[in-house]
């Protein structure tokens, strides 16, 4: 499917605009129509809080609607095929469309649960999720006021109609994938350092960068850059053990630590992702930096 750039959508007039986007909010046309006017969007990002907001501001009627128009998860409608073409693809991406019976009967337990408590289908952003996060997520809602649960619901919403309005539309290339290594053990940028990047989709892993740190522990250009950014689950690898046997740090046989794996996702190729790591010869921690 080719992609829609961003000059291409604020070229649209406003019918073709709302037919287009019609489905990001499931059965809620009316979410799309409405944003029609608030074109020129800049970046994707900036569209989806566009949408975002149509939402908030509407009225607690229609937001009980519009949660109600999402399907069960794995529910009848699944069962029947009578899902919408996005959330069929979206639920059989975590593995909802290949239940064994014994899943199929712990999510029909979750969702009967959660409608009983709340009174609307569950909802998550179960793209890039596995079956045991989603029945985690059901575990862990549970519990929740009605009030603060409506809000959670509609933000899944919400992430769902980003995720499904970057299967339509070319991002703005302003992303990018950057790393810092520091070595806490001496106190000082980690020189040297051997490091992989792999993305890892439909469980094979792909190696799309290698590269050495520089004298500032960084590397001279971006990780990922524009288009290079996906969506969708990555893996960096540290050579530790390498790096602290040539800096010439005493070390037990064999190494506490070696390989240094990092998994993380990128959600949204428009933004920064900063993944640095501070590392010793028996420690390390990350985060997402900027």
């Amino acid at each position: 499917m080719t992609l829609l750039t961003l000059d291409q959508v604020n070229a649209l007039d406003a019918g073709a605009f709302a037919a287009a986007f019609a489905a990001v909010y499931e059965h809620s046309p009316w979410v799309a129509g409405q944003a029609a006017a608030l074109r020129p969007f800049a970046s994707v990002t900036a569209m989806a809080a566009t949408f975002a907001g149509i939402v908030a501001a509407a009225g607690d009627d229609a937001k009980l609607a519009l949660l109600m128009a999402h399907p069960d998860l794995a529910g009848r409608a699944a069962v029947r095929g009578d899902l919408t073409a996005h959330s069929r693809l979206e639920q059989a991406s975590a593995g909802l469309d290949s239940l064994t019976a014994e899943e199929m009967a712990a999510f029909t337990r979750a969702n009967a649960d959660y409608r009983l408590r709340f009174g609307f289908p569950f909802i998550l952003a179960v793209k890039h999720w596995g079956k045991a996060h989603i029945l985690a997520a059901f575990r862990g809602r549970l519990d929740n006021s009605p009030a603060a649960e409506r809000a959670t619901a509609l933000a899944e919403v919400d992430k769902i109609a980003f995720s499904r309005l970057l299967a339509l539309i070319e991002p703005a290339p302003g992303g990018r994938l950057t790393t810092h290594v520091l070595d806490t053990a001496r106190g000082r940028p980690a020189a040297g350092l051997g490091i992989e990047l792999a993305r890892l989709e439909g469980g094979a892993e792909t190696v799309v960068r290698q590269d050495v740190t520089n004298a500032d522990g960084r590397l001279d250009q971006p990780l990922l850059a524009g288009a290079e950014m996906a969506v969708g689950l990555w893996r960096l690898t540290f050579s530790a053990g390498e790096y602290f046997l040539a800096s010439g740090q005493t070390l037990t046989a064999p190494a506490f630590l070696d390989l240094v794996p990092i998994r993380f996702h990128i959600d949204n190729p428009e933004q920064h992702y900063h993944v640095p790591l501070l590392v010793t010869p028996w420690s390390y921690s990350t985060y997402r930096g900027s």
